[in-house]
């Protein structure tokens, strides 16, 4: 596929995540073979008053490319301004979130809040377009909540205000991450436009990112939560579509070691203090599935130096001297 003048491989990209997709994930999905990459969303007003926290959010690597940074914000002058400073940072793409359901952005009239004003949604972008000279993206939801449901007509305004490409996540802002997911409203909005549409929501293994290509005919699945502890998944989607090849999940050992060159980036970019206590979520998604995930993924809750993940690591190879790993954890497991 293509976004302007872009070309992506049709596999399985990395959504936008705050708090969760910095660099150093972005890296290990891009090396695990995830086709595109979008960062963590940047205020567009706080880059305006303040640019204490724009270098860790939109900073990008060549080995992430193609990436896009991502703006959030409900002034077309103050996106616009953004999306010349983004430059700086040399993305491929800006993509503009107009989805995230967090109360602190959508209360303050930002990201999925834009959807109950399609009219102002449409002149942040055809600002960020006028303002820049790459591809601007919106990313969007299926509407505010079940009686307004209006991606389809949303789409369509983000189209003519110049966007490059449109992804929709299939929930509306009032479900959150809720079930289910509408595979139809992403349908349908493929259906009504002729830019491309990337699909979102609920992908975390090679049978629901089939489905969502088969069933919506999007252009491009994204993959969020799915990734989370589970960058290889990229490769697994990867290699299916080019063989039908399933792979199996890696040892438990090679699991680690990504892990834990994970947090060494992070490390290298934000200093162990800070990269350490955002990695606490981090090891309790890797664990997910390993015999005595329960008290790993307490002991994920105290890390505060790479050696602290060191020794999960090596909690976790104790506790599986052959490697097994079950399917899924039992059921008191799930309950503590």
């Amino acid at each position: 596929m293509k976004i302007g003048n872009l070309e992506i491989k049709r596999t399985a990209a990395l959504a936008p995540m705050a708090g969760v997709a910095d660099s150093a994930f972005r890296r290990i999905c891009k090396q695990f073979g995830a086709a595109y990459l979008v960062g963590e969303m940047a205020s567009a007003k706080g880059m305006h008053y303040s640019d204490r926290k724009t270098a860790e959010l939109l900073g990008v690597s060549d080995e992430e490319r193609p990436v896009a940074v991502q703006l959030f914000g409900d002034d077309p002058e103050l996106i616009a301004e953004a999306a010349k400073k983004a430059l700086d940072y040399r993305p491929d793409v800006i993509d503009l979130n107009m989805g995230c359901p967090a109360p602190k952005i959508a209360g303050n009239g930002g990201g999925s809040a834009l959807m109950k004003n399609p009219t102002l949604a449409g002149k942040i972008t055809e600002a960020a377009v006028k303002a820049v000279d790459l591809p601007v993206t919106v990313k969007f939801r299926k509407g505010w909540d079940n009686e307004h449901v209006n991606a389809v007509e949303f789409g369509r305004i983000m189209q003519e205000s110049g966007a490059a490409a449109l992804t929709v996540h299939g929930r509306t802002r009032e479900q959150f991450y809720a079930p289910p997911v509408d595979l139809d409203i992403i349908a349908a909005v493929k259906a009504a436009v002729s830019i491309p549409v990337i699909g979102n929501g609920d992908c975390d293994s090679i049978q629901s990112v089939i489905n969502m290509y088969d069933y919506t005919k999007c252009d491009l699945v994204m993959i969020g939560r799915g990734a989370l502890g589970n960058p290889w998944i990229f490769r697994q989607v990867d290699q299916f579509l080019a063989d039908g090849t399933v792979l199996p999940l890696p040892p438990l050992e090679e699991r680690m070691a990504v892990m834990l060159r994970q947090f060494s980036l992070a490390c290298e970019q934000k200093g162990e203090y800070g990269a350490m206590r955002e990695a606490r979520k981090h090891a309790a998604w890797y664990m997910k599935g390993v015999r005595g995930a329960a008290s790993l993924r307490r002991q994920a809750g105290t890390l505060c130096t790479l050696a602290d993940a060191r020794a999960l690591a090596e909690e976790a190879l104790r506790l599986n001297p052959e490697e097994a790993v079950l399917d899924k954890p039992s059921n008191e497991e799930e309950e503590r």
